[in-house]
């Protein structure tokens, strides 16, 4: 099983919104066999399966109020008082983890790429496309670490 997890989510129908899939679909490429990606529109409580047999987690998401090009931060377990199950953050799918699980997840992170533009049938701006290629080379670098520590 790879070691790390890495789930890019957002609407590529939504210009910028599809930071997060673009940046996966440039991971896919590098065939690393220790790094497992993952897309969705959103995160859902059924993801808390695709954490499972993993060492670390990299969400990856488009974010509009987050400083430019990125913010990458690690995320811990937290309730979320939302009234729906329907989309969470990742903080409470670590969270719906350890109720599932009876366990702590694996230490998580979150990559939030800044995006500008997320009007329907947009594609990504010029700005956010230069926010993805500074993001992809961090992302790049823990891909990196992930298969030498393998």
């Amino acid at each position: 099983m790879p070691r790390l997890l890495i789930f890019g989510y957002g609407n590529p129908g939504r210009g910028d919104d599809g930071l997060g899939l673009e940046l996966i679909e440039r991971i896919t490429s590098l065939n690393c066999t220790d790094v497992a990606c993952q897309i969705g529109m959103q995160l859902q409580v059924e993801h808390v399966d695709d954490l499972q047999e993993h060492d670390q987690v990299l969400f990856i998401d488009a974010d509009m109020s987050c400083n430019a090009p990125f913010e990458f931060s690690e995320v811990f377990p937290e309730k979320n008082d939302s009234y729906t199950s329907h989309a969470m953050n990742p903080a409470a799918l670590l969270h719906a983890y350890r109720q599932v699980y009876k366990q702590d997840a694996p230490p998580a992170f979150l990559l939030r790429i800044r995006g500008y533009d997320f009007e329907l049938g947009e594609s990504l701006s010029a700005q956010a496309s230069a926010n993805l290629e500074a993001a992809a080379k961090l992302v790049y670098n823990v891909c990196a670490s992930a298969c030498m520590r393998a």
